[in-house]
């Protein structure tokens, strides 16, 4: 965990070393700029997270499939490349990974806009009222609206956590209440699992 904390920290730096040094250009070719310089960092997190899931070993047999959407969601995902696009212009715009937002989207949805969880978060990125309320989110239904307010509450909770992508996924997942009273990632399964779900594929 403090690895993980260690590694993302330098990627933040990486992500803020790329964003002062580009010229203005499009979305979609910055984020390709961040991702190649946080490469290293990834490379490292990925041998982390597999010694995680070895050291969890029968704990993750209970794994949500990746891009399951919550009942009711009675749509098709959002096409490419119109998804990446959004994404990349989203992430960009909050300076976070933008395949970090892609997995919480597919964590979240299975990129299907019209999703609405038992408890009532809504859209591609599950957002709950409050944090519509928050963000002043006008239509959580619009994959646009979704991901910029997604990519926010990220930053925030990236931010909070001072790069700790575990505690940041867990508090999306869970809720930062949670998180700041465990002082980790809250022992929940659903939550365990939500994380290391997402951390596995950014890092494969």
């Amino acid at each position: 965990m403090v690895l993980i904390a260690i590694v993302f920290v330098q990627i933040l730096f990486a992500q803020n070393l790329v964003a002062q040094n580009l010229p203005a250009q499009d979305a979609s070719s910055q984020a390709d700029r961040i991702r190649a310089a946080m490469e290293p960092a990834l490379a490292k997190q990925r041998a982390s997270v597999r010694k995680q899931i070895e050291a969890a070993g029968a704990n993750l047999t209970s794994w949500n499939l990746p891009g399951s959407a919550p009942e009711g969601a009675d749509c098709d995902p959002v096409p490419q490349p119109e998804l990446g696009r959004m994404i990349d212009e989203a992430a960009q715009k909050e300076n976070v990974n933008p395949d970090l937002v892609r997995e919480v989207a597919r964590q979240e949805s299975g990129f299907r806009p019209c999703a609405v969880s038992p408890k009532g978060a809504q859209g591609l990125m599950q957002l709950m009222p409050e944090t519509q309320a928050q963000f002043q989110v006008k239509d959580p239904f619009s994959p646009k609206e979704s991901l910029e307010a997604g990519s926010k509450l990220l930053k925030d909770l990236l931010d909070r956590y001072h790069g700790d992508l575990s505690l940041a996924l867990g508090a999306y997942n869970a809720g930062a209440d949670r998180v700041d009273k465990a002082g980790a990632v809250p022992d929940i399964p659903e939550t365990k699992n939500y994380v290391l779900d997402i951390l596995t594929r950014m890092t494969q």
